[in-house]
């Protein structure tokens, strides 16, 4: 049977309490999704700080947890079967930790399809789009004349607050209940206000996107998520 120190990440990242979920993180929108489900959930877990530098996400030790180089990652010493388990992708890191503790996934059959329909909707709309939007509207990008790249992901991003503004009327959460999704889903709307587009795609003119912002941010085990592990290791 095989033990987290058999896990090459361990040698660059070592774990104090190899009995409980290791972490390998950073405080990015993607990143706190992972941190904001296990403090909600209440799972023991330890957090390792991975820098988006390639001396970190491109090391190899990072890259045997992660061949795809991006944070956030897991290991699970208790997966399945008893045996420890390696995960990532946020999206499917979520999945995992909601059908092991079979919460924030809805109490129903039919509420964990509608959970995992937002929960794609973010991994595959939003999260992608507002990311390439900040890219061309506050990073590298911004210096490209050709106006169109922008453009296209400014109405875009537009679009997908617009289909969030109308599905939170009249209800709380995004699938009526608190749910991994709305974990993947608030923190990249958070993110706007980073790359400072609140008013250039509308945010500042959608008062349930608003409102839910502020319901989420204020929940206990967000506000520990959102800053773990720490930027400054």
């Amino acid at each position: 049977m095989s033990t987290l120190s058999d896990f090459q990440i361990t040698q660059k990242w070592p774990a104090q309490n190899p009995e409980v979920l290791q972490l390998y993180s950073f405080p990015t929108p993607n990143g706190v999704k992972v941190s904001i489900a296990l403090e909600e959930l209440g799972l023991p877990y330890e957090a390792h700080r991975v820098t988006l530098s390639d001396a970190d996400v491109k090391s190899p030790e990072f890259l045997s947890l992660n061949p795809n180089n991006k944070i956030p990652a897991i290991i699970d010493p208790n997966g399945p079967d008893g045996t420890p388990i390696s995960l990532f992708e946020s999206g499917a890191i979520l999945l995992y930790l909601a059908e092991k503790t079979g919460k924030l996934i809805g109490k129903t059959a039919a509420d964990k399809h509608k959970v995992t329909q937002w929960l794609m909707f973010q991994m595959g709309g939003l999260g992608p789009m507002l990311g390439q939007l900040g890219y061309f509207y506050k990073f590298a990008g911004a210096e490209i004349e050709d106006p169109r790249p922008r453009e296209r992901y400014i109405n875009e991003a537009k679009r997908l607050l617009a289909v969030l503004e109308q599905e939170l009327e009249g209800q709380d959460w995004i699938v009526g209940e608190f749910s991994i999704a709305d974990i993947a889903i608030a923190p990249w709307l958070r993110g706007l206000s980073f790359y400072g587009a609140e008013e250039l795609v509308g945010l500042d003119k959608s008062p349930n996107l608003l409102a839910y912002i502020e319901r989420f941010t204020a929940r206990p085990a967000v506000q520990k998520g959102l800053n773990t592990p720490p930027r400054e290791g």
